[in-house]
């Protein structure tokens, strides 16, 4: 169907195309992933100025002609978020962020609350950037595994039930399991176990810090669920 649509968008990517358009990479709230062309937008003159670089959050008009691309006709800015971009740390967390919803949700699966899951993330960096490192990534991949029906299971042994001696985690059972069916698991201790479901629990401005070896393990358990249930790896969060 052809037409004008308006939405808002956050730009995941943003790729050069011919001498002087861009592909963007846009998450939505009623279409999800979707790919768009912005013609003539590295002119000098482009009506769109600097609008479109990534992590913007923005009002547009798209119009969908016979193309599989979607062609912005207009664009105003509804957040910049130029501060995390002052500093490493909030940037990458930036790039981890829209990188882990591109990956994890395909194109026209829409989510509402993983576009606002992921402006509230970028808000956070932007306002608060010494709150960017490894703790609100994890929590963040969390809450994305929660939208994306993959949350690992906290409250119990995944296997059994038992909801004593939890202290190992796997991926193929779905979440962490105690000592009597741990023998396809890995460790997972008691900060970790507890930095996870409070990650999961507590908005994001709110996300508890923990050691390196329980965010370690944390991420582990994300990686493996991941791995397991969406067939796929993100780049490691890592100390930061």
């Amino acid at each position: 169907m052809t037409g004008s649509v308006k939405t808002e968008g956050i730009v995941l990517r943003s790729i050069r195309f011919g001498e002087a358009d861009r592909i963007l990479h846009l998450y939505t709230p009623e279409r999800g992933r979707v790919s768009v062309i912005a013609k003539g937008v590295r002119k000098a003159k482009s009506r769109f100025g600097g609008r479109l670089e990534p992590y913007f959050r923005l009002d547009l008009v798209l119009y969908q002609g016979r193309s599989d691309l979607m062609t912005i006709t207009s664009v105003e800015t509804i957040a910049a978020h130029h501060r995390l971009r002052e500093a490493l740390a909030p940037l990458d967390g930036a790039a981890r962020a829209c990188e882990a919803v591109a990956r994890i949700f395909d194109d026209g699966e829409p989510n509402p609350g993983v576009y606002h899951l992921l402006a509230n993330e970028l808000t956070l960096l932007d306002r608060e950037p010494a709150r960017a490192g490894r703790a609100n990534s994890l929590a963040f991949r969390l809450k994305l595994l929660l939208a994306a029906g993959f949350a690992p299971h906290l409250a119990g042994c995944a296997s059994c039930g038992e909801n004593e001696h939890l202290v190992g985690f796997s991926g193929a059972a779905g979440g962490v399991v105690c000592g009597a069916c741990e023998a396809s698991s890995f460790p997972l201790d008691e900060e970790a176990h507890a930095f996870m479901v409070a990650a999961l629990g507590r908005p994001l401005a709110e996300t508890p810090d923990a050691p390196p070896l329980a965010l370690a393990q944390a991420e582990r358990a994300i990686t493996d669920t991941l791995e397991h249930h969406a067939h796929l790896r993100l780049r490691p969060v890592g100390a930061r």
